[in-house]
C-alpha cells in the first residue's frame, strides 16, 4: 500500500479518540487519528508522525496521523490499512493455491467478517485484526478490551462446523517484532477466545510488515503464542 501527500510533524496531544493536535511545517494543526485504540505508549508528546494531507477542502480536519515513531522503530497506526495489506498480500503470494474469488465484509451469522475467499472448493472466511501493541519485542492485540474481537472469534468457531476453513489473522503494522500473543492483560477473555479458537481449528496467522513514511506492505510470519 502506497500513501500520497505525506508530510513529517510532532504529535503534541490527543484530546480524544478522534483528534490530535500536532505541528506541521512549524505550525499547530488539528488532526484526524486513524485508530480509535489507546496508542498510549505511541502517541507521546514530542514524537515524530508522518500524516497524509487531505486535498479535500471541505474537511474539518486537514491532515489524517498514520504513523509515529517508537524509538527508531516506526509504528503504521491506520486502522483501515491492515484489510488492504492482507488482500494485496493475498493476491501476490499462493498462500490459497487457486484463489478465484474475495469478497470483503462477508456478513455470516452475527458478524460483518473481513472477508470471504473462495479457492477451488475451498470456502475461508477470514477475519483481519491490526496490530499496533508492541512490549519488550512483543507484539500484543488488544490494547483496549474489545467485545466485538470476541463475537467475530465466536463466529468464526461456529463456521467451522459448517465447512468453512476460518482464520484469524492478526497484521503486525510494524517490522522487527519477536512474536505475536494475545494480551491477557489488557482482555483476558480475548485472549482465552483465541486459544479456543485455535483448539477448534481455527487458522492462526500473524504477518509483520514493512513500514516507512509512505507505505505500508506485508513483510514475514511470526511466531504465534497463545499460553500464559
Amino acid at each position: 500500500m502506497q500513501y500520497d501527500n505525506i508530510r513529517r510533524g510532532q504529535f503534541i496531544s490527543r484530546p480524544n479518540r478522534f483528534i490530535a493536535h500536532i505541528i506541521v511545517d512549524g505550525r499547530e494543526e488539528i488532526c484526524h487519528v486513524k485508530n480509535t485504540g489507546r496508542c498510549r505508549e505511541l502517541l507521546v508528546p514530542g514524537a515524530t508522525i508522518f500524516v497524509r494531507e487531505s486535498s479535500n477542502d471541505k474537511r474539518k480536519t486537514k491532515f489524517d496521523l498514520l504513523s509515529v515513531y517508537k524509538g527508531e522503530r516506526l509504528v503504521n497506526i491506520d486502522s483501515q490499512i491492515p484489510n488492504q495489506v492482507f488482500r494485496e498480500w493475498i493476491e501476490g503470494s499462493n498462500y490459497f493455491p487457486g484463489l478465484s474469488y474475495i469478497k470483503p465484509e462477508y456478513t455470516y451469522r452475527n458478524s460483518r467478517l473481513d472477508y470471504y475467499l473462495e479457492a477451488g472448493e475451498r470456502r475461508i472466511l477470514a477475519e483481519i485484526k491490526g496490530v499496533t501493541l508492541e512490549k519488550e519485542g512483543a507484539a500484543l492485540f488488544p490494547d483496549a478490551p474489545t467485545e466485538r474481537g470476541i463475537k467475530h472469534i465466536n463466529d468464526l468457531c461456529h463456521a467451522i462446523t459448517e465447512g468453512y476453513e476460518a482464520y484469524l489473522i492478526f497484521i503486525i503494522q510494524m517490522k522487527n517484532v519477536l512474536y505475536f500473543a494475545p494480551h491477557r492483560e489488557t482482555h483476558l477473555a480475548f485472549a482465552e477466545a483465541v486459544a479456543r479458537a485455535a483448539d477448534q481449528g481455527v487458522q492462526l496467522l500473524a504477518l509483520d510488515c514493512y513500514v516507512t513514511a509512505d507505505s505500508i506492505t506485508a513483510g514475514d510470519f511470526v511466531e504465534i503464542r497463545t499460553g500464559d
